[in-house]
């Protein structure tokens, strides 16, 4: 373990032209939530290692990110990192794993760096922030990659631009080399991150702009360097930002595809405002009746303000990395009037456990189950084996002014009789019919779920020859929704975690045929209500 002898001066010739993104997290001084779940400190013996939280959660109270926070004051500041500098050892579980490591550095240096401490830390923090720095240079998590290895690139950058010397030369260059390889490798020419989730893509996208800001800050010596960074970044933000737009729905938060949750990254609409900020532009997109990110896997219509369908068929992630998959493929997210209304069942936890192996099972998300199997081999907390794969996508416009999508994934190719599905959707003024086929041959079980938002009443009524489930949000009817054809109708139960620590439950609606011989079809249709 590296141990700094002597002062080490923080550089005080590098600055944050834009003012960086803040934090809302604790709202008092002496207490911290994380996760949905919150733990009160005493100040004066203050716990970095506090028994019964998980770890997720220890993970985040040495990131620091509530240095971050502008209601928090600066003698509570100065409070914690002299704790933490004192008390925590070297090596020390959880504090010095490489990946809170890296958040830590560029929190600490944006604080640094801010009016509050105008670039004359106390040389105790410039020492430890030192100490950090070289021991993450030789923990770097290639044996992980994808965003790990991002932000141990950005945790370098921040710091060889911050400190003078052979040692911070050294880490600007090896930051500039990962963050240069991995801007190419991680982020899709749809601008998409490559492991799928709008969250890790809503992290990523404020980690570049925080580094088009410190290379724009940077001067004298690092400049020429900060240029070769800040040509990638330019080519890059602009696609991004849209992705994020694409993947923002109208109540303004981001789809829960891909291990996403609301309230751990920060919101759309303040990562648009630090864009300009930061880019000098204005940020602003037409809502297109229709938009495609192929690459990436995400198709979207949105044929009026308010009402937005996003399908996911896109591959479930790098394939060296599948962590962050879901068995989530033709699975889709529909908003009406500006609210949910079939949901993702989202993310409750990292762990493994009940609650995990649902939110990423095939009976977690929108589409179809054959024989109850998932449609990727999810196991454990972040494995996946074998894939599905995503079949001839397409969105586009008919003739009668129709939105359609199409699309299938062979997921479930493994199983005897080799069943595929395709699943085509048609929205048509009032109405969207989603059709889906089961090629292949045997006898089987086919399952159908929508997982409707926790806030509305679902009841199932029988008219004549038809059952159908009316939608509602209080004494407004938003949506009818019944079979084109075979196939009983029944409400289950089932899980919404639209945030780590949230287990909501919510009605699921289905149609199950047993036995039944492929190919086979089945239909659905919803009406929306104005």
């Amino acid at each position: 373990m590296p141990v700094v002898k002597g002062p080490v001066p923080f550089s005080r010739n590098i600055r944050l032209p834009a003012k960086p993104i803040g934090r809302e997290i604790s709202g008092e001084e002496n207490s911290f939530s994380f996760l949905n779940v919150r733990q009160v400190f005493d100040l004066n013996h203050f716990d970095w290692s506090p028994k019964g939280m998980k770890k997720l959660w220890r993970y985040n109270l040495h990131y620091f990110d509530y240095f971050q926070e502008e209601k928090r004051r600066v003698e509570n500041k100065k409070c914690l990192i002299e704790s933490w500098v004192g008390s925590v050892p070297r090596g020390a579980e959880d504090a010095w794993e490489p990946f809170p490591v890296s958040l830590r550095i560029v929190n600490w240096i944006k604080w640094f760096l801010s009016p509050q401490i105008q670039g004359k830390p106390d040389p105790s923090w410039s020492v430890s922030l030192y100490e950090q720095v070289l021991w993450l240079e030789k923990n770097i998590e290639y044996h992980l990659l994808a965003n790990h290895l991002f932000k141990n690139g950005k945790a370098l950058v921040f710091a060889g631009f911050c400190f003078e010397g052979a040692d911070a030369q050294r880490w600007l260059e090896k930051g500039l080399k990962i963050l240069l390889s991995q801007l190419n490798e991680q982020f899709l020419p749809d601008g998409g991150h490559f492991e799928r989730s709008p969250m890790y893509h809503a992290m990523l996208l404020e980690d570049c702009l925080d580094l088009m800001n410190i290379c724009q800050g940077a001067m004298d010596d690092g400049k020429q360097q900060a240029n070769v960074l800040l040509k990638t970044l330019q080519s890059k933000i602009e696609n991004m930002t849209a992705f994020l737009w694409g993947m923002t729905y109208p109540d303004g938060l981001i789809s829960l595809f891909n291990d996403a949750a609301l309230g751990i990254e920060t919101e759309p609409e303040k990562l648009f405002a630090y864009y300009e900020r930061v880019t000098g532009k204005h940020f602003g997109l037409e809502r297109a009746r229709i938009c495609a990110f192929p690459e990436t896997g995400y198709f979207i219509m949105s044929p009026r303000p308010g009402d937005r369908m996003t399908i996911d068929c896109g591959p479930v992630g790098p394939n060296y990395q599948p962590g962050h998959s879901h068995c989530d493929t033709l699975s889709f997210e529909l908003s009406l009037k500006g609210r949910r209304m079939v949901v993702d069942s989202g993310c409750c936890q990292y762990e493994d456990g009940p609650i995990r192996q649902y939110n990423r099972s095939s009976m977690g998300h929108n589409s179809v189950t054959v024989d109850g199997k998932d449609q990727s081999e999810v196991w454990g907390a972040h494995r996946c084996a074998r894939r599905a794969k995503p079949l001839n996508p397409k969105l586009f416009e008919d003739e009668k002014g129709g939105l359609v999508f199409e699309g299938g994934h062979d997921g479930y190719r493994r199983l005897a009789g080799r069943p595929v599905h395709y699943r085509r959707v048609v929205w048509r003024d009032n109405e969207i019919q989603i059709h889906d086929r089961i090629e292949g041959s045997g006898q089987h079980v086919v399952e159908t779920r929508f997982h409707i938002h926790p806030d509305l009443e679902v009841a199932l009524e029988t008219d004549v020859d038809r059952v159908f489930v009316r939608i509602c949000a209080g004494d407004e009817l938003w949506a009818t929704i019944s079979t084109l054809g075979p196939g009983q109708i029944q409400i289950k139960d089932g899980w919404y975690c639209p945030e780590f620590g949230i287990q909501q439950a919510c009605r699921v609606i289905c149609t199950v045929h047993k036995a039944v011989a492929l190919p086979v079809s089945a239909s659905w249709r919803f009406h929306i209500h104005n």
